[in-house]
């Protein structure tokens, strides 16, 4: 199943209703009908409907949710993320759409994720101000995971990024 497939099929009010009844323990036709008002008619076509989406399983009498295939289709639907990649636990543990949720207490996880961030935040050899590298540094923080002058501290401790007179650069 996929989100289109799954979409499409709540994407009717009626379905939505049957599909919550069925949730909600309605083992039959009968049973959805009477609990969701709708005629039989309409909650037969809706059952089908669900069925042949994955997820309601079943013949009249014994409906229920598909909950695998709705985990399958949670599963697979994950968007890919270049800032996560699917390859590093640490940064798919700390990362969430590009934005840091928080910083690893480890220090080798804390460095790896910390690498990551100077690599796709500045140019090696090239002079950066304080405030351009808190400008870039802002953006990682959005999330409240941490904020941007421990980021910056952190970098300059694992020397990732080198400061001389309020300039930094990326060795």
């Amino acid at each position: 199943m996929t989100v289109h497939t799954l979409a499409g099929a709540l994407a009717d009010s009626g379905r939505r209703q049957i599909f919550a009844a069925i949730v909600l323990g309605a083992a039959s036709a009968a049973a959805v009908a009477e609990r969701t008002g709708l005629p039989a008619r309409v909650v037969l076509t809706g059952v089908r409907r669900l069925t042949d989406a994955g997820l309601v399983t079943g013949a009249d009498g014994a409906l229920a949710a598909d909950e695998s295939s709705l985990r399958a289709a949670a599963r697979d639907s994950r968007p890919a993320d270049d800032a996560e990649p699917a390859d590093d636990p640490v940064l798919r543990t700390f990362l969430r759409a590009g934005v840091l949720v928080g910083l690893p207490a480890q220090r080798g996880r804390r460095r790896s994720l910390l690498a990551h961030i100077a690599e796709r935040s500045f140019e090696p050899e090239t002079r950066y101000p304080e405030r351009a590298v808190d400008d870039a540094l802002k953006p990682w923080c959005a999330a409240g995971g941490s904020d941007h002058a421990t980021l910056r501290r952190y970098l300059i401790d694992e020397q990732l990024l080198t400061r001389e007179h309020g300039i930094y650069q990326r060795p």
